[in-house]
């Protein structure tokens, strides 16, 4: 090689690292910690009793995540993180919104005028 390659190699390979970094995507730990808890949240909170298909599918979805996880494919598990998050998020505010006793609360009457 003459000087003019050598000159180009360190830029080459500069440039060829930062494509590859650029190609990686990192592990989700924080999104596979908030599914988690959100799921956690929402058991605690009673939804598989108000809304278990709201909380089975966020379940399912963690699931997912880790399996995508386990083989590295870390987009895809970020991706199945943030939707098991959403929706046991969903399942929480769901039972949330149920009255305590379990009894469906009717819209309170006023007295008639006379």
């Amino acid at each position: 090689m003459n000087s003019y390659h050598y000159r180009l190699l360190p830029g080459s390979l500069c440039c060829l690292l930062a494509l590859s970094a650029a190609g990686c995507a990192s592990v989700p730990a924080q999104e596979m910690s908030d599914a988690r808890q959100a799921i956690h949240a929402a058991q605690s909170a009673g939804a598989a009793q108000v809304v278990p298909g709201t909380l089975s599918e966020a379940q399912s979805r963690l699931k997912a995540a880790e399996e995508a996880l386990r083989l590295h494919q870390f987009r895809d598990a970020r991706r199945e993180a943030e939707q098991a998050n959403r929706r046991a998020r969903e399942a929480l505010r769901a039972t949330e919104a149920q009255p305590k006793d379990g009894s469906i609360s009717a819209p309170t009457q006023l007295p008639s005028p006379r």
